[in-house]
Formats: structure tokens, C-alpha cells, sequence
């Protein structure tokens, strides 16, 4: 017995003594070719089955017991940190929905808008405000087990606060040994990931091969286009403005390790571990990204607001809606407050078009054939939306600390 578990443990450092990032790419590159040659293996797409449902499992969980444990120990100081990325989410965000509205002016798309889409639309931006308080007061136990971030975030900060000013030091310590334990169980699942990276690529390759890149392509490359102009020219030139200095070599990393992994897990929720992880190991005061991370996964949405804003532009200009300066600054500001209410989970935007397409009076019907699209192309779209988001959501959470920093330091 002892030998096994010698042997076990040989195994298990030679394999975590991989770059993750190898890893990750091996297991792409794997399941990119089982997925061609042999797509009638379903089998072998349990392991991504498997790694992101545990991933989803776990990391309410994981939000619940860290931002309380943080909460109850925060010091005084993190205020003007919090103010900061937050205002970086929306500002950002913001930014986002306006690149979409000039890459849809300057490359205008047309769709055949045809078929019919699963969901129930969100009806009005005051639908959306409705959700969120609605979601934000939920029961707490029934907001782990349905994950529902809003809730959890709300009731953490509640119970934090309660904790802080009303538990003992021993109490305090028992729920930071839960978090702590909580994150040892989530490294063990991340070092699962090239598993699940192979079966996540394996299912999307054997279902739909390679043409989805070719189908629908010029709405890819107007998406995926505003999306790369966003996070590899605006989202830096925001980070310089605020240090004054390279922000590339920090946003680079960000986009290997947390939009790597986001782009084939299609969840920003599922990927907050990783954010987790990362951010751990850019030596960022976890006091703070242990909140500010789940935060940016509910609402630092820049990709989905660009899904938006493109999709309803792109209906409009099928139905040979004319789109005013005055009205497109207001689908910006819909689409940014509506991207703030998208759930953490693959195609959660697609839902909140209907809702921007009513800005032009266009018809619920069909907004939701747009929808369908969505849901055709989300292979790349939505793939591409929650690597921008998550990847953000710990560049943001760095800007602000090392901000921060700076102005202890002067």
C-alpha cells in the first residue's frame, strides 16, 4: 500500500510539474483530432462533461465561504480598491458596446433571419433591474445550489459583515480554514483540465466540425474583431492611462492562463478558480480579489456587450432600420446595463437581444431568429465573449490593485 502511494504521488508531481499551459494545448490538440477521425467516440465527451460540471459545483461554493472569510477579515484600506475596479468593469464595458457600434458602421452584416430559438427573452431594461434585486435577495442556501452569483455575492458580503462585527476570532478562523480547504479541492480539479479541455474540444469538433467557421462568417469575424480590438487596444490603453506603464506583459498572461481555459469552458462562473489562482499568483492581496473576482464574473461583461450591441445592429440593418448617433449611444448604455444582468453561463447574452432590438421597434419574433443565429455561431462567439470576460475580470482586479499601490507609494 505504501508503494502505491509513493507511486501515486511520483505521478502526481511529475504531472502538475507540466506547464498547465502544455497541458492544456495538448489536450486541444487531442481532442481537436479524436474529434475528426473518430466523432462517433461520445464517450470521450464525459471528460469535459465532467471537469466543467465539477467546476460549476464547486465554485459557488468556493465565492460563498471566500468572500465572507474575506469580508470578516478585510482591513481597512480596501475601499477605494473596490471603487476603482468597479467603475474599470462599467467604464470598460461601456467601451466595448461602443467598438461594436463602430465596427457595425464601418462593416455593416445582414442576416437571413430564419427558424426559431429556445428561452425566454428578457423583455425590458426594467425586466433586467427586476431579475437582479429580485436574484440579489434570494434565499442563500437555494442561491448556492442554483448558483446564482447575485445572491451569493450579496448574502457572502451579509454574512462577512456579520461575522466581522458580531463572531469570535475562533469562529473568524474556522470559516478561513473552510476557504482554505474549498481551494485546496479546486486546484485539484484545475490540474484535471487538460481531461476536460480534450473532451469540451472532442464534442464541439465531432458536432459541428470545422465549417462553423465558415458559416455565418462574416458576423464571426465582426464579433471576434470588436472583441480583439477591445481587449488588445482599449482595455491596455485604460490600464496605461491609469499606471504609465507596459500593461501587455500582464495582459498576455491574463489571456494564456484565465481566456485560454474561459474560451473552451464558455463560463465565466466556472472559470472564477482559475481567476482565483491566477491572481494568487500575481501576489495580489487576496483580501480584495476574493470578492472583486465574483463580482467581475456577474457583471464585467465587455464581450457580451458587444454580442449584443453587434447582433441587434446587425437586425436592424437586415430590416433597414436607420440607426441615429442618439440611438446608438443608447443602445451602448441598454447593452451595458443589460450585459450586466447576463447570467455566467454559455449563450447568456443571446437571451438579452430581443431586449435591445426593442430600442428600433423591432419585433420579439424577430429578435429571436437573431437569437438562433446566436446560438448557431456560439461555438466561436460565446467562446470568444467569456474569454474577453474572465480574462478582464483579473486584468481589471491587477490594474486596480497595483493602482492602488502606486498611490500608497507617492
Amino acid at each position: 500500500m505504501k508503494l502505491m502511494e509513493d507511486f501515486i504521488r511520483q505521478i502526481f508531481r511529475k504531472w502538475t510539474g507540466i506547464s498547465l499551459v502544455l497541458r492544456i494545448f495538448i489536450g486541444l490538440v487531442i481532442g481537436t483530432a479524436l474529434g475528426l477521425t473518430v466523432p462517433e467516440w461520445n464517450g470521450i465527451g464525459l471528460l469535459g462533461i465532467v471537469f466543467v460540471s465539477a467546476l460549476k459545483a464547486i465554485a459557488p461554493v468556493l465565492v460563498a465561504v471566500l468572500v465572507a472569510s474575506s469580508i470578516a477579515q478585510a482591513g481597512e484600506g480596501l475601499g477605494a480598491r473596490f471603487r476603482t475596479v468597479i467603475v474599470l468593469y462599467m467604464t470598460t464595458t461601456l467601451l466595448a458596446a461602443m467598438v461594436a457600434v463602430v465596427g457595425s458602421d464601418l462593416f455593416p452584416v445582414t442576416l437571413q433571419l430564419s427558424g426559431t430559438a429556445e428561452g425566454s427573452p428578457v423583455g425590458s431594461l426594467a425586466d433586467v433591474f427586476e431579475n437582479l434585486l429580485t436574484n440579489m435577495v434570494a434565499n442563500p442556501v437555494q442561491a448556492v445550489v442554483s448558483a446564482n452569483y447575485i445572491g451569493i455575492l450579496f448574502w457572502a458580503i451579509v454574512f462577512g459583515m456579520g461575522l466581522k462585527f458580531a463572531a469570535s476570532q475562533q469562529t473568524i478562523l474556522i470559516v478561513q480554514d473552510l476557504a482554505r480547504m474549498v481551494s485546496v479541492a479546486v486546484r485539484w480539479i484545475i490540474q484535471m483540465a487538460p481531461f476536460g479541455i480534450l473532451g469540451l474540444v472532442f464534442s464541439a469538433v465531432s458536432q459541428s466540425g470545422l465549417d462553423v467557421f465558415t458559416v455565418y462568417g462574416r458576423l464571426i469575424l465582426l464579433l471576434v474583431g470588436c472583441m480583439l480590438i477591445h481587449v488588445l487596444v482599449l482595455c491596455p490603453l485604460v490600464a496605461f492611462l491609469m499606471l504609465r506603464r507596459n500593461p501587455y506583459p500582464l495582459l498576455f498572461t491574463c489571456l494564456r492562463v484565465s481566456g485560454l481555459q474561459a474560451f473552451f469552458t464558455r463560463s465565466s462562473a466556472a472559470n472564477i478558480p482559475v481567476n482565483m489562482s491566477l491572481c494568487k499568483h500575481l501576489s495580489i492581496d487576496e483580501d480584495f480579489y476574493s470578492v472583486s473576482i465574483p463580482l467581475g464574473a456577474t457583471v464585467n461583461m465587455n464581450g457580451a456587450a458587444i454580442t449584443i450591441t453587434v447582433m441587434t445592429l446587425a437586425v436592424a440593418h437586415t430590416m433597414g432600420v436607420e440607426v441615429s448617433y442618439a440611438s446608438a449611444l443608447l443602445l451602448c448604455v441598454v447593452a451595458a446595463l443589460g450585459a450586466c444582468g447576463t447570467s455566467g453561463v454559455a449563450g447568456g447574452s443571446l437571451l438579452l437581444i430581443p431586449m435591445a432590438c426593442s430600442l428600433f421597434g423591432i419585433a420579439n419574433d424577430v429578435a429571436m431568429q437573431a437569437v438562433a443565429v446566436g446560438f448557431i455561431i456560439g461555438v466561436v462567439q460565446d467562446s470568444m465573449e467569456t474569454a474577453l470576460n474572465s480574462s478582464s475580470d483579473v486584468f481589471f482586479t491587477a490594474i486596480a490593485d497595483y493602482y492602488d499601490m502606486q498611490k500608497i507609494e507617492k
